[in-house]
């Protein structure tokens, strides 16, 4: 596995687009609903639609909270940033008309999944998925399995996709297989599955032992960060230190600018607390006004990497 340096999914209901999330509504692409109250299942066709509403797991299956904005007679749409989202690396969601009606996806759909009701699936019932992992020829993270040219299917699942054993379908070459998806920043585990038989990636040496007695493999997307520091010119050193680096006192050393100091580097995804160090002197970060206290009682800023 290598890691690289983001475009439209493929699949239905959503796109990703930079640091937004486009949901996308298609009246044309729906045949059935079903009533909130009663579950009983009708035809889409003639239906006055008056509003539609996404609703998934990542804000609670709310049939009232993100209405869409209608583009014409056919379409829906409604732009979401990634910064309204957890964590997760995946969520399934529906659409609700007039607050009360569920679109129902195909079974045949991509990104289709079998919802469940209490931990157990439901016969007939799909949602949609949507992954902040997708394929694209210009993302960052090449998947490459080398050799096993006899294979049938070889499947890449992981973390990213709730260990989907369906959708992320590998692609042949002539030395083996391979697949390059957008992800965001984070630690991620993953797995190949070679015509059913699970197995870690022979390349990659990060690796942790899983609950089969087996391992994943290991993935560690980073973004690219940028700290400043405006002002303290006369300051003849600055150091950036912080959760990252273990609070190292002399590594990261900033770089002088006009306006002030830098330092570029490359974080993964989640939380990270740090300070600068202005000729040994500790600060927080002056523009920054999210902080929040460690567990010795130090206050410090907070950098999100999503």
């Amino acid at each position: 596995m290598h890691s690289g340096y983001a475009q439209s999914t493929p699949y239905k209901g959503y796109s990703l687009e930079g640091d937004s999330i486009v949901f996308s509504f298609d009246v044309r692409e729906y045949s059935k609903f079903t009533q909130e109250h009663t579950g009983q299942t009708l035809d889409f066709d003639d239906f006055n639609i008056e509003s539609v509403v996404v609703s998934g797991e990542f804000n609670s299956w709310s049939k009232n909270d993100w209405k869409m904005n209608k583009i014409d007679a056919y379409h829906y749409q409604l732009k979401k940033s990634i910064l309204d989202f957890n964590d997760a690396f995946s969520w399934e969601f529906k659409f609700v008309i007039n607050n009360s009606f569920w679109a129902e996806p195909s079974k045949y759909d991509a990104n289709a999944t079998k919802a469940k009701k209490n931990g157990k699936r439901l016969k007939g019932v799909y949602n949609l998925n949507m992954y902040t992992a997708y394929p694209d020829i210009q993302g960052n993270a090449h998947f490459k399995l080398f050799g096993f040219l006899n294979a049938k299917k070889v499947i890449l699942a992981g973390s990213f996709n709730k260990w989907d054993e369906q959708a992320f379908k590998m692609k042949k070459t002539s030395w083996g297989w391979e697949l390059i998806l957008n992800m965001r920043p984070d630690i991620y585990q993953y797995r190949f599955i070679v015509d059913g038989h699970w197995m870690e990636d022979p390349n990659n040496p990060n690796k942790i032992e899983n609950e089969f007695n087996a391992y994943n493999s290991v993935l560690d997307i980073k973004a690219y960060t940028t700290f400043k520091l405006r002002g303290y010119t006369n300051a003849e050193k600055v150091v950036l230190t912080g959760s990252f680096n273990n609070w190292n006192e002399h590594q990261l050393v900033m770089r002088k600018m006009d306006y002030g100091w830098k330092y570029v580097m490359p974080l993964s995804g989640g939380k990270h607390h740090y300070k600068f160090i202005v000729d040994g002197h500790w600060i927080v970060d002056p523009e920054n006004t999210v902080k929040e206290y460690d567990g010795n009682g130090h206050i410090n800023s907070v950098k999100m990497v999503k």
